[in-house]
């Protein structure tokens, strides 16, 4: 066991103690074997990263500080290496050796590369190159990666003009070792060459970094960020530095501040503050990250994050987890960012280029409501000061959006810079006006919204909205903060009133067209999630909020009515089409008692599929599409008076008679027969064309006398697959082929089970792959049919195969999320049936092992419905007792609760990452 002895904390001790042992190490000719050296070298490096990582981990260095500390150390190794490397090959002849990149910058992070940059003279002789192919070999014998490249001082230069990445690299270039001279003749060429290029290289920063936000997410607000290149992230701030040190430069942010400072004062005291406080909280994320995971990883992933926000002190507070209160110092450490580089951007451009160029075209009109033109941007005119006039914020984001301009930067910058006068504009019914106009006055309002939003207005005018900035919620199942959600589903709207999404949601476009109360549908929706994170139910908590932002909007008593009804019933479409059985009659009265009015139900319906689509790409398909729809229409019949839903048997007459036309050519004995197999909840749950392949599945197998039936039909339109099995129906039947199509890979999202008169069974599964689409995949619905065979002969081991599939499906990652079990139990939702509700995480063979409970305490399952949220499963069961009616019995009642909250567990229960306590902090070193 290597003993690892401490380290001082200065850098040119703990290189002097290194060349201590170098020298302790040579044999008594004098010489150094280069194993010995070798071994000399990696204790220290050792002592190095063990140093680092203690001081870093009991809080006495933050992560900025770790990186600096980090980076001296190594100079030192760098340094001894130099002088070992040159002694080896007899070199004599100038060399530099010369830090670039981040440690240029003297900084590193644990497993980060190390850039080094050999500079050579002209026509260097065979021992020089030879002293940096000894040090590149040896440092990779370390085990270091190590970014490198051998130069002249004119090579550098050519490869700077050429290469904008190679120049962005020299810009920190630092001497560790070697000839000063050599690397003074560089920095003044350098930098002579680069006074020549200014415009050139700010601009191909902006390039890299717009694509960089394209690969790594637009938004900072992504709920698994990359710390370093997504957007609001280190590399950010990086390209902030480089513009800074390439036009002014200087140093620090700091450096920037005050009237005398190049640029003349570019950023105040406040936002160089906050620049600092972002750099070391992120390299402080960073380091983390890096010794949790044991390399170079920079993207926060859920199971990364709870362990990362505990080792930095994060704990529960209130009804906020601590990963969650970590997650939003984060996103607001992003927007801080993107607020820093929006304010010191425009300034860099401006010193290097010049002042803006105002039109002399801007016409009289622009002028007289304050505003010009400046590169074809709009700008407020000079001498038109916001804070004297708070509501201009708000016009020039009107008429940008009125004449379609782009806002120049400058104006980008004096709305961050004043956004706490929007707390001013609170109440003055000119700029409620105005605000609702941007919101609802176009066909871009989500535009206008995220400006408002990021520049940090949104949160000032409306106080309750900052509360929802940067709050993330821990699980796979959001994308977005709430924020970001929020504004999002006002994207949504956008598109549907733009009939974007006529193709894949039909019926909420065409809505948009005749809504009478499309303010009160906007608002709503930027006021749905409002609530979120203070505990108790959102949807309630927000429509009492809705009541105090509605009049103070400018919204009427009735508008504002709306408002709170909707946000107070935003989900009760999507719970009611996804967790209930629409064919229950009582299920349609329930949902109609709550609507009542088309109108309600319009706005609820667009409300509806705007969240949802908002919420994740993943999450909208065509069988959910399905489902609202069908709820929709029946809602709809039910509230234009028309065909009442209690009289069930003249729909069951009409739905025999649309199949018994179909089934012309059979005998009357044959049609009679099928006629009598099903329960009027069969012909109420199925189409006609559906009965058709039935009765046809059905007469099939008899005629065979086929024990066991199963036919696939992918469903293209609903994105789901639709398995048929028709077999002799035994208790745990559902749970055996539930089990089958786990283990076949197969997803089920919605099932109906139907005993015969006849005794057969007709279980009806709509299963889809993982990608979400129908399960389709000829190879893959043979297997599937196969193993159902097998599941229900009993020759598939049903547990152990599920558990294999859960071993390779269920990761790290999606451990980290806990999810609580519960089970709710509901007498109330359905006349004939008892509601099961069961929420726990996600996995296969979850639908086997909750069905196995229900069947083994001896209850019929009538139909099940399974939704997922990310790795939360819900799924709702009708059941019945073995006398076809409700279980009631109390004691019953608690033994089902037991045995599903064991199920929920089961065999593959894999319990979170474990999270450290993190030690007692101390007070960091002021950066």
């Amino acid at each position: 066991m290597l003993t690892i002895l401490p380290l001082p904390d200065a850098p040119e001790a703990a290189t002097t103690l290194l060349m201590e042992a170098l020298e302790a190490a040579r044999q008594p000719s004098g010489v150094l074997p280069r194993d010995a050296a070798l071994a000399v070298f990696r204790r220290h490096l050792t002592r190095i990263q063990h140093h680092v990582r203690e001081a870093f981990e009991h809080y006495q260095l933050t992560g900025l500080e770790s990186a600096r500390a980090l980076a001296s150390l190594t100079d030192g190794l760098n340094g001894a290496l130099y002088s070992y490397a040159r002694s080896m090959v007899n070199a004599t002849e100038p060399l530099a050796v010369v830090a670039t990149g981040g440690y240029g910058r003297g900084m590193l992070a644990p497993f980060s590369d190390i850039d080094l940059l050999f500079i050579t003279p002209e026509s260097p002789p065979p021992e020089t190159l030879a002293a940096v192919e000894f040090s590149l070999y040896f440092l990779w014998d370390l085990g270091l990666k190590v970014g490198h490249a051998t130069r002249t001082v004119a090579e550098c230069i050519a490869e700077a003009e050429r290469d904008v990445t190679v120049r962005t690299s020299m810009i920190d270039a630092r001497e560790v070792a070697g000839d000063t001279a050599l690397f003074s003749q560089f920095s003044i060429r350098f930098s002579a060459a680069c006074a020549t290029h200014t415009a050139d290289f700010i601009t191909a920063k902006q390039v890299e970094r717009d694509l960089r936000h394209r690969r790594f997410g637009e938004s900072p607000f992504l709920v698994e960020p990359n710390i370093k290149e997504g957007r609001g992230g280190l590399r950010d701030l990086q390209t902030l530095y480089w513009m800074t040190r390439y036009v002014f430069n200087t140093r620090v942010m700091g450096d920037l501040v005050g009237p005398h400072s190049p640029g003349g004062g570019v950023l105040v005291e406040r936002e160089a503050k906050h620049a600092r406080r972002s750099w070391d909280f992120l390299w402080t994320v960073r380091f983390h990250l890096h010794y949790v995971a044991g390399r170079a990883e920079e993207r926060l992933t859920f199971d990364m994050q709870p362990v990362v926000g505990a080792r930095m002190g994060y704990t529960r507070h209130g009804r906020q987890d601590g990963v969650e209160r970590f997650m939003r110092h984060y996103f607001l450490t992003a927007r801080e960012v993107t607020r820093i580089t929006a304010v010191l951007e425009p300034a860099i451009v401006r010193a290097a280029l010049g002042p803006p160029a105002l039109e002399e075209t801007t016409d009289a009109a622009l002028l007289a409501q304050g505003f010009v033109l400046a590169d074809g941007k709009l700008l407020a005119a000079p001498g038109r000061d916001f804070k004297a006039e708070p509501i201009q914020m708000l016009r020039m984001l009107q008429i940008a959006r009125d004449r379609d301009l782009a806002l120049h930067p400058l104006a980008i910058r004096a709305l961050i810079r004043h956004d706490r006068l929007a707390a001013e504009l609170r109440g003055d019914p000119d700029a409620a006006a105005v605000f609702m106009d941007l919101l609802t006055g176009g066909q871009d309002g989500a535009r206008w919204m995220h400006v408002l939003n990021e520049t940090g207005f949104l949160g000032r005018y409306i106080p309750d909205w900052a509360r929802i900035v940067g709050q993330m919620q821990f699980d796979t199942y959001h994308v977005f903060t709430v924020d970001e959600h929020t504004i999002e589903a006002v994207r949504v709207l956008d598109t549907l009133d733009r009939g974007e999404l006529s193709d894949v949601a039909p019926i909420a476009s065409g809505l948009m067209e005749d809504l009478q109360s499309r303010r009160a549908l906007y608002v709503a929706a930027l006021l749905h999630d409002i609530a979120k994170g203070r505990g108790g139910d959102h949807s309630e908590l927000g429509a009492e909020l809705a009541l105090v932002i509605g009049p103070m909007l400018g919204l009427a008593a009735e508008e504002t009515e709306m408002v709170s009804w909707l946000v107070l019933q935003h989900l009760l479409l999507s719970q009611t089409a996804f967790k209930r059985d629409i064919d229950d009659p009582k299920t349609i009265l329930d949902v109609v008692e709550t609507i009542q009015s088309p109108e309600r139900l319009k706005l609820l319906l667009v409300l509806t599929v705007a969240d949802m689509r908002a919420v994740s790409p993943r999450v909208w398909n065509g069988w959910k599409a399905t489902l609202l729809r069908e709820l929709y229409a029946r809602v709809a019949e039910v509230l234009a008076g028309g065909l009442a839903t209690t009289e069930r048997d003249v729909r069951v007459i009409r739905a025999k008679q649309a199949i018994a036309a179909e089934l012309a050519d059979w005998t009357e004995a044959e049609r009679s027969y099928f006629l009598g197999l099903g329960y009027p909840s069969y012909w109420l749950g199925f189409d006609p064309e559906t009965h058709l392949r039935h009765a046809r599945l059905v007469r099939e197998a008899q005629a065979t006398g086929a024990p066991l039936t199963v036919q696939a039909e992918p469903l293209p339109a609903r994105a789901v697959t639709e398995i048929t099995v028709y077999a002799a129906d035994h208790a745990g039947l559902f749970s055996q082929i539930a089990g089958a199509l786990a283990v076949a890979g197969a997803s089920i999202v919605d099932a109906r089970i139907h005993t015969l008169t006849n005794g057969m069974a007709l279980d009806t599964f709509w299963v889809q792959d993982a990608a979400g689409g129908a399960f389709d995949a000829p190879h893959r619905l043979a297997r599937l049919s196969v193993l159902v065979e097998q599941a229900l002969s009993g020759r598939l081991q049903l547990s152990a195969e599920i558990r294999r599939v859960g071993e390779a499906l269920l990761g790290r990652r999606m451990r980290a999320i806990h999810v609580p079990p519960r089970v709710v139990i509901d007498n109330r939702a359905s006349h004939t049936h008892t509601v099961i509700e069961v929420n726990g995480r996600d996995r296969p063979g979850l639908l086997h092992d909750v069905t196995a409970a229900i069947s083994d305490e001896g209850l019929q399952i009538a139909s099940a419905h399974v939704t997922t949220y990310g790795v939360r499963a819900v799924d709702v069961f009708y059941v019945k007792d073995v006398f076809g009616l409700k279980v009631e019995n109390d004691r019953k009642l608690a033994s089902l609760r037991i045995a599903l909250a064991a199920a929920l567990g089961g065999p593959d229960d894999l319990e979170a990452i474990p999270v450290p306590t993190p030690p007692r902090r101390r007070r960091a070193a002021p950066v």
